[in-house]
Parts: structure tokens; C-alpha cells; sequence
């Protein structure tokens, strides 16, 4: 284990094996970092946040503040942090509002710098959040997706596994999973996130029926409800019903199909 000499560590605090400890770093007595842990200095890490294994938090991040939440009443809430995750230049992750609540980040995910958590929101494992991100309470997102940077996700929406949301693109509803957004643009999809849908090893044909899903549910000229049943009826694709059970569950409604103002549909994600 390694502590610079100007680190505070308060008694109390459980430091696992291997940690490294940078210079002016503050951690809390109720604060517990797993083994191999590295610790840049100007780290702030408040009581009740623990950190996974082989975590790398770098310089001036602020772990486990309190909600910026009008609701809040000095409640003990946590932060919890999974293992591999790097959390990059001044990121802020807050605590939940109610009492024994959480904001959740799970395993293997990237924050770049100056993204923000606010309280309660619940990453997947492999999620990247990328500079600048916020996203509002509650927030939820999905396995291995991809939040580019300056976005602007809305509190209690939801974004997909393997979802995309692209640079400066911002949702106060659902982003459906497999989907990519339309920057600089509210509420939008264009069509499937190809490239992350390759990457994670779905198959042309696995990316197919996701279309052929995508073109029922926009282009149909049937409503959500109706689409989603002519889905679930038609489609025994796993993922197709992934797709209908996201819809399912969506309590703020999903975004809609960016179309071009000539009448074409989206720019080739779909394929």
C-alpha cells in the first residue's frame, strides 16, 4: 500500500491491498476502496462510497457528495463503484436521496472528465460516459452503452443496453437498446448503433431483425402499443423482445425516428 504523506485518510476508512494514495486525496472514516485501487491526488471520497477493485480515480474527482436534491433530509444513502472502473478529471457522483438508497456504477465503465452521476442513477457494466455528460436523477442505462460527450440525459429516463447517444444530443425520453441518437437534436434516434452492435458480436442477421423491428415500430403507421404487440406476436428474436420488454417498462415514452424533410428515413443506420 502506498499514501502520499499529505493524503487524509480518516480513521475508520478501509483501504484494500495494493491501494495507492495520492498526494492531498481526502477519504472519509465510511468510505471502502478494493484492492489495487489507485488514488490520484485532490480525490474527494465522502462517507458511505465503496469502490470495487482495481478502480483508477484521477485528480479532483468528488465521490459520494450529497444529492443536489431538494428531497434530501441528512439521510444515509450510498455510492457504489464495481470493479475496473475508471473515473477520469473532476467526475461527480452523488448519493441517493431516500434513506438506504444508491447510485450504482457498474463493473468495467469509463467516466471521462467532468461527466456527473446525480443521485440515484444506476449504470450497467462497460458503460461509457464520455466528457461533459450529465445525467439527472435516477437516470438508468443499460449494459455496454455509450453516452458521447456534452450529452444531456433528463432524470428517471432510461438509455438501452448497447444504445448510443451521440455528442450534444439530449432525452427526456426512453432511448430504445441497439439505437444510436441524432446529435444536437432532442428525443431522437436515427437508427441501430451498427458499429456498437459489431463490436459487442451480433450478427448481420441479428442486425436485420433489429431493423426489420425498427421499421414496424416507426414506419408502420401503427401507434407504440399496437406496434409493440404486432412485435411480440411475429418476432421470436431475443432481441426483438428485448426490445418490446424495454417498451413495455417505459414509464416516459421512447424517442422518436429522426426522418429527413424529405421524406427518407435516418442516415443508413438502419442498413
Amino acid at each position: 500500500m502506498e499514501i502520499h504523506p499529505t493524503a487524509v485518510i480518516e480513521p475508520g476508512a478501509e483501504l484494500g491491498k495494493e491501494a495507492k494514495i495520492g498526494a492531498f486525496a481526502y477519504i472519509e472514516s465510511k468510505v471502502k476502496i478494493g484492492d489495487g485501487c489507485v488514488i490520484s491526488p485532490h480525490v474527494t471520497i465522502l462517507n458511505y462510497t465503496t469502490l470495487g477493485d482495481r478502480c483508477r480515480v484521477h485528480a479532483g474527482a468528488v465521490l459520494g457528495d450529497l444529492p443536489q436534491d431538494l428531497a434530501y433530509r441528512e439521510a444515509e444513502s450510498y455510492v457504489r463503484i464495481g470493479d475496473d472502473c475508471v473515473i477520469r478529471e473532476n467526475v461527480t457522483i452523488h448519493r441517493g436521496t431516500q434513506a438506504g438508497s444508491v447510485t450504482e456504477v457498474g463493473n468495467g465503465c469509463l467516466l471521462m472528465a467532468q461527466s456527473h452521476l446525480a443521485h440515484n442513477v444506476k449504470l450497467g457494466n462497460q458503460v461509457i460516459v464520455a466528457n461533459g455528460a450529465l445525467l439527472a436523477g435516477y437516470v438508468e442505462v443499460g449494459d455496454r452503452a455509450f453516452i458521447s460527450g456534452n450529452c444531456l440525459v433528463h432524470q428517471f429516463t432510461r438509455v438501452g443496453r448497447l444504445a448510443m447517444m451521440s455528442g450534444a444530443s439530449a432525452v427526456q425520453k426512453d432511448v430504445l437498446p441497439f439505437c444510436i441518437t441524432r446529435s444536437v437534436s432532442p428525443n431522437t434516434i436515427m437508427g441501430l448503433n451498427v458499429v456498437g452492435l459489431r463490436r459487442a458480436g451480433f450478427t448481420a442477421s441479428d442486425r436485420r431483425m433489429l431493423k426489420q423491428a425498427l421499421l414496424v415500430l416507426y414506419t408502420s403507421g401503427l401507434n407504440v402499443s399496437q406496434a409493440t404487440d404486432k412485435l411480440e406476436r411475429e418476432f421470436d428474436s431475443e432481441l426483438v423482445q428485448e426490445l418490446c420488454q424495454f417498451i413495455r417498462e417505459s414509464k416516459r415514452g421512447i424517442c422518436k425516428f429522426f426522418k429527413r424533410s424529405g421524406g427518407g428515413e435516418g442516415n443508413g443506420d438502419m442498413e
